[in-house]
């Protein structure tokens, strides 16, 4: 298809387009609006999203300790009882 064509059906004008697939085939080509995010700014917002995740492991593990406690569960063995139990005895 030709250039003038795809560009009018998109409503871009033809230079448009050839500098949108120039910048395309560099890799420069951004979303609408998109401004360039420099290495460090990345950086920090990953840092602080894992901050956040870590965060928020601690507080479940708050959580979870505190809740455990009162629901313990305890079985303990008597090392005097018979090897075999009667069966009025099982459990």
């Amino acid at each position: 298809m030709c250039e003038s064509k795809v560009a009018k059906e998109m409503g871009l004008v033809e230079q448009t387009l050839r500098n949108r697939v120039k910048a395309y085939d560099v890799g420069t080509l951004n979303g609408a609006g998109a401004a360039k995010v420099p290495p460090e700014a990345m950086e920090l917002s990953r840092l602080r999203a894992e901050n956040a995740r870590l965060n928020r492991e601690v507080d479940i593990l708050k959580k979870r300790r505190r809740t455990s406690r009162g629901m313990r569960c305890e079985v303990r063995l008597d090392r005097c009882a018979p090897r075999r139990l009667r069966p009025e005895r099982a459990v």
